[in-house]
């Protein structure tokens, strides 16, 4: 594992899409800088801003400065904060206003906030006009490390999330990392998890600096901006591999079976976070590995413990208010998008770094260890 950098220079990584490459840049105070560089990826562009009226209190004035300075000009979009803005209603909402600003194919759309407005605006992009260009300024950690990379965007279904969407990649990533510092901990503990998620699919070492450092990502500086370049670099390197998760970009679910189906019996609400459902579903990801003898109950309590340090849920009982039942669970994890004809697939592990596809897992095992959980 290598050291944090120690200087103020931007950190680029590059998503090596043949033909359709693009760059994340990760540094702080990088929100200045989004119209230069918009403007030299797509000169005399126009650009809508889709943000939720939270992000939009804090960083949407800023944005614009930038675009308009850049000699772009901009719209807004403004929608509700949270993930029921992930749906049909707001969807084409978004689209309508799109049209009615008439934003052409050579325009552009803006991202601006986290994984909500990223998968939303990203999909809306894919559609209006049979495909417009978009930037990706993710304002979470969640959206920095994770979804504002790799082109999926989508919005959810009454079914399951994420069930409706297209793979569809932004030609540039701006991650501002003081953009992080108006986040409530709650929100950056959510975002935490993903992190957290990298160094336990494929990289021991960064779990284990991760252990270490972890209060040091969360106060900003070096260590932040160090975290999130390693995860951005594996998250490019999978997507640049396996662009439509038709193999191993599946891994990057660990945790996502089990959590997916707790945010839908949570009704996507507030009651639990995505990433601190995918925080309860690594856990049960690895009790479940250990349970099949496939890695050491110590791997599986040390996930927990670190995960719990941080002020993470890794139970279901954590989960306020009503608890699902199995049944209810399996019946969400059956809608699960790595389902094969009916067969479960989960994301288990060998270890901690050691994470792998497991196909056809039985139902009755499923259904007995979710049993002795709610237990």
């Amino acid at each position: 594992m290598t050291a944090p950098l120690r200087n103020n220079d931007p950190i680029t990584v590059e998503v090596a899409l043949a033909g359709r490459a693009y760059d994340i840049v990760i540094g702080r105070g990088l929100l200045a800088s989004l119209g230069e560089r918009v403007a030299a990826l797509r000169p005399g562009a126009r650009a809508a801003i889709v943000t939720d009226e939270t992000v939009a209190e804090y960083h949407l004035r800023a944005a614009e400065t930038s675009l308009n300075e850049a000699g772009i000009t901009t719209s807004r979009v403004l929608v509700a904060a949270g993930e029921a803005s992930k749906s049909y209603p707001v969807f084409e909402r978004v689209c309508e206003e799109l049209i009615a600003a008439r934003i052409e194919r050579n325009d552009l759309v803006v991202a601006l906030g986290g994984g909500v407005i990223g998968d939303l605006s990203g999909f809306v992009a894919s559609a209006v006009r049979r495909g417009l260009d978009f930037v990706q300024v993710p304002t979470t950690l969640l959206a920095q490390v994770d979804s504002s990379v790799g082109g999926k965007t989508g919005i959810n279904s009454r079914l399951g999330k994420n069930l409706i969407g297209a793979f569809h990649q932004p030609i540039l990533v701006v991650a501002d990392t003081a953009l992080l510092d108006t986040l409530p901990v709650r929100i950056m503990r959510a975002g935490y998890a993903e992190v957290a998620k990298y160094g336990l699919i494929g990289d021991a070492d960064f779990f284990a600096w991760l252990e270490n450092n972890w209060r040091d990502v969360f106060a900003g500086g070096p260590a932040r901006e160090h975290a999130i370049a390693v995860s951005c670099r594996m998250k490019a390197q999978i997507v640049a591999r396996d662009e439509r998760e038709t193999g191993d970009r599946a891994l990057l679910n660990l945790g996502h079976t089990f959590g997916h189906a707790l945010e839908a019996a949570a009704g996507f609400s507030d009651r639990l976070y995505h990433g601190e459902a995918i925080s309860i579903g690594m856990a049960l990801a690895f009790a479940f590995s250990a349970r099949r003898g496939l890695c050491s109950q110590a791997d599986s309590e040390r996930v927990v413990r670190h995960l719990s340090a941080v002020g993470l849920p890794t139970r279901i009982s954590d989960i306020p208010g009503e608890k699902p039942g199995a049944e209810w669970l399996l019946d969400l994890i059956a809608q699960d998008k790595k389902v094969r004809r009916g067969r479960l697939t989960f994301i288990l592990a060998h270890g901690i770094g050691q994470s792998f596809i497991a196909p056809d897992v039985d139902v009755a095992d499923v259904r007995e260890f979710l049993t002795d959980q709610l237990r």
